[in-house]
């Protein structure tokens, strides 16, 4: 069997022979860069579509291709299902029982009899257990359950945020985002919305529109509260309250206020949130497989949730450089009333929008379907590879055929109607066409076999057994996480703090910038406020090193707490934090106490001075961390994590990886079609030599016959005649001779062809290798780099004298009561 472990290749299945019914020796390798066009597939119950789909997502797993896979009946779960050892005892907790009793077995005997059906059927298809380790080993992967706790909660408060910069710019991005989000949260409510006509979608369009433009967030409190008291006064050229008045939005906001305030709905609070990034990649940078199942949700949920996550996917496809390769895939199976031919439910619009837009950006989208009637086709143009399995009825057969035809005429590309409809009725089980625009026609093949134990849909149970060690370990890393922070410092409320006459603040120099930060949050009854003074520090500092490729300039602070002593240096032991660290105003908060300040604060030189140690405190203690790849030669950029680098590496190397495979593809592909032509040309010369040698030792074999038997039956004395007939014998012997000698000679140029053809294609496979391993972001050493500012650009703002709320309970303890973001 050929090696089916190509780069860029995805092991699919093997060529199928309609009219013999029987499989070919080709390998069915799939380019991965083709799904950049992305990908359908239809197929009845009973067609092989999952375990298909299944080995789709198994071998962009194996190539480092990370994917989000949208479950709504559960059987993506099966991925999960995968067991190197193939022992029964791995299966037996997934077999069903009802299953081993119809067929007479005992549970442990239907196990056993599974795993050796697993173990023949996957050797049969040339497929060795370690490639099950191999693709569990690619991936990091985790079933989520928004809306419930049965696999990893997914909360989406997160939809309501702002988007990127990218789309607010965009007023027709941003007006797509609004209608979408707008659309499935009143689907959510049961609320039939027209964007145009519908007063509930206008309203609630409008607070997002306004918002977002500022780049503020919400989430569905802050929506509540913004429909009770919009940001605008007018819709249009009315006024709010002819428009909807207060009374009417009270309504809205109370069946939101309901929806929030339901125990059903607290599932979906709980959980990681939403972010796209985090689906397909884990924090080092390793490629990760996201389950979405929501096969418990209503209908009006998993379109409330399929918008939003196809929203916040074209949010993040549009934050990506373009690439000509494969850098994710968007799967979703059973897309049926998401992508219909005439209605238009919130979800179809950022499908359609992905279709047209994502494949600039590198993401596959695959919709698998066992209704064909229910997508639509025009949309369905932009697709480039279909996958067509067995079809219940002749109208879904047309609709195919209309879709086929359409993709077809897209790209330019003729279709042969007659011929497709032929294909599709000889189609069995496991055995599908694939129409690929990129190939110079369709082919049909039968599945191979699944790396995943296919038991069919798994129950919320079996979700959550599946996902128990993942959740234990979120749980050990959070509590380990809380034991690393620093306890909450309590101290008793000196005396000088608890004095009536500390409700006024203390009198700063005029020059001096006087702030407070922000509290966490209201106190509660019998609690009070006090400040605390700190001084904060700004700078500008300017990072430039021509070898790593950098010279950008970045804002750095530092705040120091203060008590009764200043320290002689008072930056050395003060906190570095981010642009944003902490969140001040101008005003205090009411009724609150100072603390007193020492004499030094209330100098102006005092600031001056120490405005001038910041400065050198920055040079010292302030560095920009880079990340370089020395076998790509790359640095990462500022700011950029290292588990981004990694994702970044991850794709340049793909890029690369596809850059060096395509010429590598021309290089060989001339040399091997040559080699191939000389072959041919050689073997016909074979037959041709053959043909002649053939006749020329019939030739001599029958004179030479004429003449020993007119020797032997002829005169006995030899005649003039019989020595002619003698010598011409001898001459067609010879002819024979020279004739079967040019046929070992043509014989030897095809072996010596054949010889070279072989040593081409391992030199192929060699130079493969070692651009697999070179290439191998996982094997990739990232080195990190400090890069120091430069201390002649240092700018720094003036000193900042800022007052840190502490909450003081009844007994005159005091803790901090405010939060600082650490970089």
């Amino acid at each position: 069997m050929q090696d089916y472990e190509k780069l860029s290749a995805f092991y699919l299945g093997r060529g199928y022979d309609l009219e013999q019914g029987a499989l070919t020796e080709d390998l069915l390798l799939y380019d991965s860069k083709d799904l950049t066009t992305h990908a359908v597939c239809v197929g009845m119950t009973g067609s092989g579509k999952t375990g298909l789909c299944l080995s789709l997502l198994e071998e962009a797993a194996i190539d480092g291709i990370p994917a989000i896979a949208i479950d709504p009946k559960g059987d993506l779960g099966n991925l999960f299902l995968t067991f190197p050892d193939l022992a029964p005892d791995d299966f037996q907790p997934w077999v069903d029982p009802a299953e081993a009793t119809r067929k007479g077995m005992t549970v442990e005997q239907y196990a056993e009899k599974t795993a050796n059906t697993w173990r023949e059927g996957l050797a049969s298809w040339g497929q060795e257990p370690e490639r099950i380790a191999r693709f569990r080993d690619a991936v990091d992967m985790a079933i989520y359950t928004p809306g419930s706790n049965a696999g990893m909660p997914l909360t989406v408060l997160r939809s309501f945020a702002a988007p990127a910069v990218e789309i607010r710019e965009d007023s027709e991005a941003l007006a797509e985002r609004v209608s979408t989000s707008t659309s499935g949260l009143l689907a959510l409510l049961g609320i039939k919305a027209d964007p145009i006509q519908s007063r509930e979608h206008i309203l609630i369009a409008n607070i997002l529109t306004d918002l977002w433009k500022q780049g503020k967030s919400l989430d569905i409190a802050g929506l509540i509260g913004a429909i009770q008291a919009p940001p605008f006064e007018r819709v249009g050229i009315i006024d709010l309250e002819t428009f909807f008045p207060a009374d009417d939005r009270m309504d809205l906001a109370m069946t939101l206020n309901n929806l929030l305030a339901s125990p059903t709905f607290a599932n979906w609070l709980e959980g990681e949130s939403l972010n796209i990034k985090n689906l397909l990649y884990t924090s080092a940078g390793k490629p990760r497989l996201s389950i979405i199942s929501i096969a418990h949700l209503s209908d009006a949920e998993r379109m409330f949730f399929v918008t939003i996550l196809l929203n916040e996917v074209l949010a993040w496809v549009r934050s990506q450089p373009g690439t000509s390769s494969l850098r994710a895939l968007l799967y979703m199976d059973e897309v049926f009333g998401y992508f219909p031919p005439t209605a238009n439910p919130p979800s179809k619009k950022p499908m359609l929008t992905l279709l047209k837009q994502a494949r600039a950006y590198g993401l596959g989208v695959v919709l698998a379907t066992q209704n064909p009637v229910d997508l639509d086709y025009k949309g369905l143009s932009n697709t480039g590879t279909w996958f067509l399995g067995r079809l219940q009825t002749e109208r879904d057969k047309m609709r195919v055929l209309e879709g086929l035809e359409g993709a077809s005429n897209s790209v330019g590309s003729s279709f042969d109607r007659q011929r497709m409809e032929r294909m599709l009725a000889g189609l069995g089980s496991r055995v599908f066409l694939m129409n690929n625009v990129h190939e110079d026609g369709p082919v049909v093949f039968q599945t191979r076999w699944a790396l995943s134990y296919l038991r069919g849909p798994l129950t919320r149970q079996q979700i959550a057994t599946l996902m128990d060690a993942r959740k234990q370990g979120v749980i050990e890393a959070k509590a380990a996480a809380e034991e690393a922070t620093p306890a909450v410092v309590q101290e008793q409320l000196t005396e000088q703090e608890a004095a009536p006459d500390g409700t006024t603040p203390p009198m700063i120099p005029k020059d001096v910038p006087v702030a407070y930060v922000l509290t966490r949050t209201r106190p509660e009854a019998g609690e009070r406020i006090v400040y605390r003074p700190a001084l904060l520090g700004r700078g500008r500092l300017h990072f430039k090193k021509a070898t790593c490729k950098v010279d950008t300039w970045e804002d750095r602070s530092k705040l120091a707490a203060l008590r009764n002593d200043i320290p002689h240096d008072i930056w050395e032991d003060a906190s570095s934090l981010p642009v944003e660290g902490v969140e001040i105003r101008e005003r205090a908060e009411p009724e609150v106490t100072f603390s007193p300040l020492p004499a030094e604060l209330l100098r102006i030189e005092s600031y001056k001075g120490w405005e001038k140690d910041l400065k050198t405190s920055l040079y010292q203690s302030e560095e920009m961390t880079l990340f370089k790849s020395t076998e790509l030669k790359v640095y990462s950029q500022p700011g950029e994590t290292e588990g981004d680098f990694r994702i970044s590496l991850r794709h340049q190397a793909q890029e690369e990886r596809d850059l060096r495979l395509e010429k590598l593809r021309k290089k060989y592909g001339s040399k091997t079609a040559t080699l191939q032509s000389r072959i041919q040309t050689a073997e016909a010369a074979v037959e041709r030599e053959s043909s002649q040698a053939t006749r020329a030792t019939l030739d001599s074999a029958i004179s030479f016959g004429s003449t020993l038997l007119g020797a032997i039956f002829g005169r006995k004395l030899a005649s003039k005649t019989n020595v002619s007939k003698a010598s011409t014998s001898m001459k067609s012997a010879g002819r024979a001779m020279q004739q079967r000698s040019d046929v070992a000679r043509a014989e030897e140029k095809v072996k010596k062809y054949q010889q070279q053809l072989a040593e081409l294609e391992e030199e192929f496979e060699l130079e493969i290798e070692s651009l697999e391993n070179k290439l191998d972001v996982d094997q990739l050493d990232v080195e990190e780099i400090q890069v120091s500012p430069l201390k002649s650009d240092i700018e720094t703002a003036p000193v900042t004298l800022v007052w840190l709320p502490w909450r003081v309970d009844s007994a005159g303890i005091a803790e901090p009561f405010y939060d600082i973001k650490q970089d």
